[in-house]
């Protein structure tokens, strides 16, 4: 019987048809959460971007399963895949946005306000998607070597702590310093950091079914001896 702490994974060039069903979801959950973040939400006396308590958080429990089931190298190739396609959904609102609309649609304004972007906005949330999601794969790769592939809802609850913690400091500071008060600039940032945390919490027994069934249909389980966590590196 293979050991568990043997690392495991494709080699160079090979992708899964599943990792690549895992990427897809990634990607598209990144796209949504960002179209549907334009809703702010009451949850329980709280506001927040609907992304927030729908799509978003599942971004981060896909991130943990690409990074604990094939490794920090293949996440890191997604985190930035996901980055060139959110960019490019952008950047075709946009263009949309400013070609001149048929004279019988009266549409134009109703498409500014909800899939046009401000660029603080596009800088806080993009800044904030590549430290977020770096951090919280750079922790649960480090807590996996660490535990030695123990106590998964350590490393993926831990993770998240730190990722969606920097993700909220980055984005609120970011889109919003200036413009809400101290004191509305941090109960916004924790809110968020804790609403997104808890879903990721509750995610667990699903988490541990999706990244249990992944290891043993695909006879992998990558443990990230001697690998870079800069995130500049494709290999």
């Amino acid at each position: 019987m293979r050991s568990r702490h043997i690392p495991v994974e494709l080699g160079p060039g090979q992708y899964s048809r599943w990792f690549v069903v895992i990427t897809a979801v990634f990607v598209t959950t990144l796209i949504v959460s960002n179209i549907v973040a334009v809703k702010i939400v009451d949850v329980w006396g709280l506001y927040v971007p609907a992304g927030t308590v729908t799509v978003f958080p599942l971004a981060y429990i896909f991130g943990d399963v690409l990074t604990e089931v094939y490794g920090y190298r293949r996440a890191r190739l997604v985190i930035w895949l996901g980055f060139a396609c959110n960019l490019l959904a952008v950047a075709a609102f946009a263009a949309t946005q400013y070609l001149p609309a048929a004279p019988f649609w009266d549409g134009q304004a109703a498409y500014e306000r909800i899939l046009g972007y401000t660029p603080r906005l596009l800088a806080a949330s993009f800044l904030a998607y590549l430290v977020g999601e770096f951090a919280n794969a750079a922790v649960l790769s480090r807590l996996k070597l660490m535990t030695h592939g123990r106590f998964l809802w350590v490393r993926t609850i831990g993770s998240t702590l730190v990722g969606q913690g920097l993700d909220s400091l980055v984005f609120v500071t970011v889109a919003f310093f200036g413009t809400l008060a101290g004191p509305d600039l941090i109960r916004t940032m924790v809110t968020a950091w804790l609403v997104k945390s808890a879903y990721e919490a509750l995610a667990t027994p699903l988490t541990y079914l999706v990244v249990n069934g992944l290891k043993r249909v695909e006879g992998v389980d990558a443990y990230d001896y001697g690998v870079s966590l800069s995130p500049f590196r494709l290999d």
